[in-house]
């Protein structure tokens, strides 16, 4: 494992196969919480949290599934893993910061069935990462999870001043804001560390 390894996988989670604008995993909470910034922000570091933990956590349970020959459970082991470190990071907010949690509302608990967070430990089992790698991979999942939502909050928030027509307003001008930046991020797809 060298330094242009991890910083492959890093560029990559970050960039080139962004979970949202790219590979389209975790579009509810994106697209929920992503009307103020100060909220994209929180869930995003949420997800940072939760993708990290999760990619380590699920790791160490791979470790014991597979040479038992118990693959078929990895999916039911990562949900609960998952859904255990969701209700951490959820106590913990309620407690330490109560208006980031009464902010986040319905889109926190949704961080358990987050595609996304599921994604990336699937794919660390996928791909075959050792456990260092599958670490950067959650962490750096987690920042380009964050990159995307405050990037998309930012917009939207200026959206609240822009001009458009009537049959923009609301959910469909959001759509086409993702969309355009979606298309932005492909730009990325052929960025390659040597």
């Amino acid at each position: 494992m060298s330094f242009t390894g991890i910083l492959s996988i890093a560029l990559g989670a970050i960039l080139v196969e962004n979970f949202i604008l790219v590979q389209f995993l975790g579009i509810c909470p994106f697209m929920g919480v992503s009307k103020k910034m100060d909220t994209a922000l929180g869930m995003g570091i949420a997800v940072i949290f939760v993708m990290a933990l999760a990619s380590v956590f699920c790791y160490l349970v791979n470790l014991i599934l597979v040479p038992l020959h118990l693959e078929f459970l990895q999916t039911l082991a990562f949900v609960l893993i998952i859904a255990s470190l969701v209700q951490f990071v959820e106590m913990f907010l309620q407690k330490a910061i109560p208006s980031l949690y009464e902010a986040l509302g319905i889109y926190l608990p949704l961080i358990t069935t987050n595609c996304a967070v599921l994604g990336v430990v699937l794919l660390n089992v996928q791909k075959n990462y050792s456990f260092i790698e599958s670490v950067v991979y959650g962490i750096t999942g987690g920042i380009g999870f964050l990159v995307a939502i405050v990037l998309f909050a930012s917009v939207r928030e200026r959206l609240e001043f822009a001009e458009y027509p009537k049959a923009f307003e609301g959910f469909p001008i959001a759509l086409v804001s993702a969309g355009l930046i979606a298309l932005a991020f492909m730009g990325f797809s052929g960025l390659r560390v040597w």
